[in-house]
């Protein structure tokens, strides 16, 4: 077995993480337009720019993952 490839758990596991940062960046995205108090907007900019940065992280395992 290699060592530089994922179990097929951990690629089904990295696919639902994905999902899941990439849903709460769009929903707090998307609901960022409907706060009118600057403190919750401020806080939901910040949600945002810290799952661009998880996202970005998690895309890097990619290459790791199996597909076949």
């Amino acid at each position: 077995m290699e060592k530089d490839n994922m179990a097929y758990h951990e690629t089904m596991d990295l696919h639902e993480l994905l999902n899941l940062k990439t849903l709460a960046l769009l929903k707090s995205k998307l609901m960022q337009g409907l706060v009118f108090d600057q403190e919750l907007r401020a806080l939901m900019q910040k949600s945002v720019e810290m799952s661009v940065v998880d996202i970005k992280q998690l895309q890097r395992l990619y290459p790791y993952s199996k597909t076949e």
